[in-house]
């Protein structure tokens, strides 16, 4: 057993003891990969989604210094007709880029990999000659052993990252291994790498063009792997007694076409040993940039980030983005990054993105408080006095902030719509994340509410419930409310509850556009 050449399988079986959510069927859809066209996988997913997990799982698996019948014997893969063909018959080459740029400075980080694969190699197999470059060596390995490498890659993409200076001496490394599709398929049966990021682009071209990419944008096959189904933290919660409709709300947003959601793993599992749901989302090198992300001073980026956290769903052009954290041409490419680092959800039908859940809303709301932009910081200002004029019974006030934003953010084209009034309602109350829960037609009396915001268990604030209407009075919106008896079913949280009713007369005349607002406290 090495460190990179045949790690064994003790990663896995230390994984086992946990609460492990079976994904062995990754394993079926490498297997199918070995010895064809396909044979080299790209994984991109966000920090804390399993990606080394994942990678533990396979050397654990392909290593041929292990048995690891019983670490696999009740999982999926056990049952897939490629079990046996594959199982602990392979050197496993296994490299953790993180792990490494640990150990070695930067400019040494190359020349430091091919040194110790070559040294384990000559240990394990002593008439290997350690003569020659690497990929010489790993030739005549394959030759004498009869038996190619599976290559195992955890974040491929933290030198690009990390360490910038060192990107065009580490792709041409990865080009000498993964490029050439001759001397590729002499060495390697599969090879299989994680990162947070895509492939780099090389101008118009991918660095390393044989890999199949599998992302947070179209992940494809590998849709079921990227973090748990929503079957599965169904399971997790009814083993532990856990509130599912909390772990939702905390955890879920990202959806993908053939699986539902998918929620963040590591969180979930967090909020399961902890029994407390909260943000675990713990901050990498990858992903401290969001308040310089947030920030950036492109066309249309402030409305754009307001329209975010305000709930609205916002579209995006994924093309174009060159897949590192340093080259943006636009608004776009801010967005796509975002999408990878798992900040946004993406929406591959619409084509649009959004915060996926509560725990990365505190992430914004925690970032946007701290950029030092005075367009955002104006937006926070008046969406906290709004909160307080509405609790207060400001009715004119509430009025006119609300009728402000719908001139200033909504297209002549969409206007008069109720659905653009909607997004102006989450536009306007767009901090309420420091006291509260948005919910959308929540399910109330007789009826949905369009808007509903409940105060989180540590506030003392009011239930607000806020009823929209246009070419309708504002104290109609308030009886139907009542009509409809939507208070009833929030009474259980021991709370006052403020009914709004906001509505938008398109016909007032002379281009005046005029909103009304009534306010009662039940």
């Amino acid at each position: 057993m090495g460190t990179y050449l045949n790690p064994g399988n003790s990663g896995f079986a230390e994984m086992l003891k946990t609460d492990y959510v079976d994904k062995t069927g990754l394993i079926s859809l490498i297997n199918s990969t070995i010895e064809t066209k396909k044979k080299l996988t790209c994984i991109s997913r966000p920090r804390r989604f399993g990606k080394s997990y994942a990678a533990q799982m396979l050397c654990a698996y392909y290593d041929k210094t292990c048995d690891s019948h019983e670490l696999f014997k009740k999982y999926k893969i056990a049952e897939d007709p490629s079990y046996e063909n594959h199982l602990n018959k392979y050197d496993v080459i296994y490299l953790d880029m993180t792990n490494l740029l640990g150990k070695v400075k930067a400019e040494g980080l190359v020349a430091y990999i091919e040194n110790k694969i070559v040294e384990e190699i000559h240990k394990t197999y002593p008439e290997i000659s350690n003569e020659g470059s690497l990929d010489e060596i790993l030739i005549s390995t394959t030759e004498y052993t009869n038996n190619k490498f599976i290559a195992i890659i955890d974040e491929w993409d933290a030198p690009i990252r990390e360490t910038p200076e060192i990107e065009t001496e580490y792709l041409k490394f990865l080009r000498m291994l993964f490029k050439s599709s001759g001397t590729t398929s002499r060495i390697f049966a599969a090879a299989y790498m994680t990162g947070i990021l895509p492939i780099k682009k090389d101008g118009s071209q991918s660095a390393i063009s044989d890999f199949k990419e599998y992302t947070m944008i179209k992940p494809r096959d590998f849709g079921d792997y990227v973090g748990f189904t929503e079957d599965e933290v169904k399971r997790l919660c009814e083993e532990h007694g856990i509130d599912f409709n909390m772990m939702k709300q905390w955890y879920d947003g990202y959806e993908f076409k053939n699986v539902g959601s998918v929620y963040n793993p590591n969180s979930v599992i967090q909020a399961v040993d902890n029994d407390d749901f909260d943000s675990y989302w713990t901050e990498t090198s990858a992903a401290e940039g969001l308040m310089e992300y947030i920030s950036k001073d492109y066309n249309g980026m402030t409305r754009t980030i307001a329209e975010l956290i305000g709930g609205v769903d916002v579209k995006v052009n994924t093309n174009g983005f060159a897949n590192d954290l340093v080259t943006f041409k636009g608004r776009d490419d801010v967005l796509t990054l975002m999408i990878h680092l798992g900040y946004l959800a993406y929406d591959s039908e619409n084509k649009t993105v959004r915060i996926p859940n509560e725990e990365i809303r505190l992430e914004f709301q925690k970032s946007i408080r701290e950029v030092n932009h005075r367009e955002t910081l104006r937006r926070l200002s008046e969406s906290d006095r709004l909160f307080l004029d509405t609790i207060q019974g400001n009715e004119a006030a509430v009025a006119a902030k609300i009728e402000k934003i719908h001139r200033e953010e909504t297209s002549p084209l969409h206007y008069n719509r109720e659905d653009s009034l909607r997004s102006v309602i989450k536009l306007a109350y767009y901090t309420y994340r420091d006291h509260y829960l948005q919910w959308e037609e929540l399910p109330a009396g007789e009826g949905y509410a369009d808007v509903v915001y409940l105060p989180k268990g540590d506030s003392d604030w009011p239930v607000l419930v806020v009823e929209l209407k246009w070419n309708h009075s504002a104290k109609g919106a308030i009886d139907q409310i009542l009509k409809k008896k939507y208070p009833d079913c929030l009474k259980g949280y021991g709370r006052e509850i403020v009914l709004v009713g906001i509505s938008y007369d398109k016909d007032a005349g002379s281009g005046e556009k005029k909103h009304s607002c009534r306010i009662v406290k039940v």
